[in-house]
């Protein structure tokens, strides 16, 4: 797969075939290096290639979203390779079982927050070996003993002489060495790269445009199609009438694929205009009576009754019987778009001998299944290049607009490229599910808790895409439940699956971002039904959870919490585990009379283990915090017909920058193996505000987005 080169990226795109997005060279050719005497390749694994000329290229497995995957994996492996990082570039992966994700049973998937934390040792020992192969290499070129050589910065030292061979120089020997299966890896201390504040090696061509997102590529003789879905869940084509249709100018042919009836045209526009001028008949089938009361109602009575037990320890049911004081809540979630910046689109070239697809995915994998299954092709004659992705927050998992693009590219025998329109995105998305969650405390005489009961009622995503049986526990529907960090004696969590027809997918932290909020907001009432400050009241729970207690701490001590905060302002304080990191917040909040609630600062504490670039994590999290209040201050997706009554960000509103807080970022010092940290931002944002609304008015938020009617003085 050939890199693609800087001068394509700047005329914006590539023929198909060509390499367009398939890699990302980066900071090559900075440094002149002498004449190597290497004639080929060293190519010790997947991951690495070290060329004649002392460029070192590094494989990047996973999508680049915005979250620093392709700087992060290139830090990892240069320095155990002790590269010179001058001469590193880095190649965006093709689809491959060798590039699969450890964490997700070798499917090539960028989720999870598994990127660093599935394969940091994998990305280190490929390092580390290929760095011992060009010592030994070098050892036999001098004929001195392997003890007496050491790599540094890109070249092998022999101490005794001072004799020095590039990397690129011994390419061709240290290839006909056997890899070593057990290579010496650093030690903390020896770090070069691993938790230093790196420059992130796609800012340069994000900054000035080059870099090539799926919406950018280009192809010779390509088309553009858009698709006309049915408005309801779950509808088909019933017939349609193209005729107004084709006469747009630049509308070449209208098809009926899968998903609904696809325009495709000369342009986007032509395609629009083409689109707006059909006459399509559904057939809405029986989600057309769907609507949001409809479905609360349903979770309210399916909550009366018991659900599949994911954990227990205890007798909660016992202790809430004899309890001197019972506390009971309930809490909702709603529903909820990803909204990504760069709309849903992909590109496909089908021909008898091969396919090729360039998308902006997180999930290769599937990608390439997806193009195989209509094609009928092979899977070597299917090539997926990965552009980057203008965000994918588990949206771009999914496929469907894979399924369009190989659908029409094979049916007009041209490649294709679909784009989605914003309104398509947000009535067409996969949602993050709606929950209802019952929750009962019981409380000893000193407002202790002595047993926690949590019902959560709500479509599963692993159930409804048939990977769990129905009656069972949906792992990704109690995340911030089941793990409840809390010393409380007596706990029990169940959850009940209900499939209402909305197609439900995996969003930014799963069902981490709507648990946290439900568990942290009711660990506050308990506290203040016990008499005793928020945070006082979760350290002393949190004995036995160090990091979760560490974060706390931290937190509170960074925001000033002891300290009141500036007259008007109320803070409220929220901690979760989520995808290998622990995360506290404290948000300082002003509720007006009319109810509108602005966040004014949030103080955010992190420990991820090793941070391989703290900056990096300071931006994640700064990222999941704006993710995690645009859903809390506003995210909500209702449903009336069996239609999305939301179509654009006029009545799905995105935080914008008048309403952005001063955000601080505390990064905990440690050499613990790294945790995730695309999501663990998300889930403390809301409780810790609506935490500060209570603290603020006296009243509870217990279902979201805040609603500033129901926070109105009176």
């Amino acid at each position: 797969m050939r890199p693609i080169s800087r001068r394509a990226l700047l005329k914006g795109g590539l023929a198909a075939g060509a390499g367009l997005a398939v890699g990302f060279p980066l900071l090559d050719g900075r440094r002149p290096v002498r004449a190597a005497r290497a004639t080929r390749v060293f190519a010790p694994s997947a991951w690495i290639r070290v060329h004649p000329d002392g460029a070192v290229v590094i494989v990047n497995p996973h999508s680049e979203m915005g979250q620093g995957t392709l700087t992060s994996v290139a830090m990892i492996v240069a320095d155990e390779l002790e590269a010179d990082w001058a001469r590193v570039r880095v190649e965006q992966a093709p689809a491959d079982p060798a590039y699969g994700n450890p964490m997700f049973g070798g499917t090539q998937l960028t989720a999870g927050s598994t990127s660093i934390r599935g394969s940091w040792m994998l990305w280190r020992r490929a390092g580390g070996a290929a760095r011992e192969m060009l010592v030994a290499a070098a050892a036999k070129e001098w004929d001195a003993p392997l003890e007496e050589a050491h790599a540094e910065h890109g070249a092998v030292h022999h101490r005794p002489t001072g004799r020095r061979l590039t990397y690129g120089e011994l390419a061709d020997r240290a290839a006909a060495l056997p890899v070593p299966q057990n290579p010496r890896l650093k030690t903390p201390d020896q770090f070069r790269l691993i938790g230093k504040r790196v420059p992130r090696l796609d800012t340069l061509d994000k900054v000035t445009g080059r870099a090539v997102y799926g919406i950018d590529v280009r192809v010779p003789g390509m088309l553009v199609a858009t698709v006309e879905r049915c408005p309801v869940f779950g509808g088909t084509v019933a017939g349609f009438d193209a005729t107004r249709a084709l006469a747009e100018p630049g509308v070449r042919r209208v098809i009926k694929i899968g998903s609904g009836v696809a325009v495709v045209a000369d342009s986007y526009w032509a395609a629009r205009r083409g689109r707006g001028a059909l006459a399509v008949r559904w057939d809405e089938g029986p989600s057309a009576r769907l609507d949001s009361a409809l479905i609360a109602r349903t979770c309210a009575e399916l909550a009366q009754q018991p659900g599949a037990v994911a954990r227990r320890h205890g007798n909660a049911a016992r202790a809430l019987r004899e309890a001197p004081r019972v506390l009971e809540a309930v809490y909702e979630a709603p529903f909820l778009a990803h909204a990504t910046m760069e709309p849903m689109n992909c590109t496909a070239h089908v021909r008898p001998d091969g396919c090729d697809v360039w998308v902006p995915t997180q999930n290769q994998t599937r990608t390439q299944q997806e193009a195989m299954r209509i094609t009928g092709l092979p899977r070597e004659r299917v090539r997926v290049h990965t552009t980057f992705l203008g965000g994918g927050f588990g949206r771009r998992s999914e496929v469907d607009v894979v399924t369009d693009a190989v659908e029409i590219s094979k049916a007009v025998g041209a490649p294709v490229k679909v784009i989605w329109s914003r309104e398509d995105d947000i009535r067409h998305d996969y949602y993050r599910p709606a929950t209802y969650n019952v929750l009962r405390a019981a409380l000893d005489a000193h407002g202790r808790p002595m047993a926690w009961s949590h019902r959560i009622v709500g479509p599963g995503l692993l159930i409804q895409r048939g990977m769990v049986p129905p009656h069972a526990v949906d792992r990704t529907m109690v995340e911030g439940a089941a793990n409840l960090p809390y010393g409380i004696p007596n706990l029990q969590v169940e959850f009940r699956h209900r499939d209402f027809g909305v197609p439900v997918g995996f969003w930014r932290s799963v069902g981490a971002s709507q648990n946290a909020f439900v568990t942290e907001s009711f660990i506050d009432e308990l506290a203040h039904a016990a008499g005793r400050d928020p945070y006082e009241y979760r350290r002393a729970l949190l004995g036995r959870a160090s990091r979760h207690r560490g974060v706390l701490q931290l937190a509170a001590t960074k925001a000033g919490w002891a300290t009141p905060p500036p007259p008007g302002r109320h803070r409220g304080i929220a901690v979760a585990f989520s995808y290998g990191s622990w995360c506290a917040q404290v948000a300082e909040v002003s509720v007006a009379p009319d109810g509108t609630v602005r966040v004014h600062r949030v103080v955010a504490a992190i420990d991820c283990g090793v941070a391989i670039n703290p900056d990096q994590v300071v931006a994640q999290v700064e990222g999941g915090i704006v993710y995690g209040l645009t859903a809390a201050l506003g995210g909500e997706i209702t449903i009336q017909n069996g239609r999305v009554r939301q179509s654009n960000f006029h009545d799905y509103p995105l935080l914008r920058i008048d309403g952005m807080p001063a955000i601080e970022v505390h990064v905990v010092p440690s050499a613990e193996p790294p945790g995730g940290v695309g999501e663990p931002g998300v889930p403390p944002i809301a409780p810790a505000v609506t935490n500060a609304v209570f603290a603020a008015t006296g009243r509870r938020v217990r279902r979201l987005p805040i609603r500033a009617d129901e926070l109105k003085r009176a």
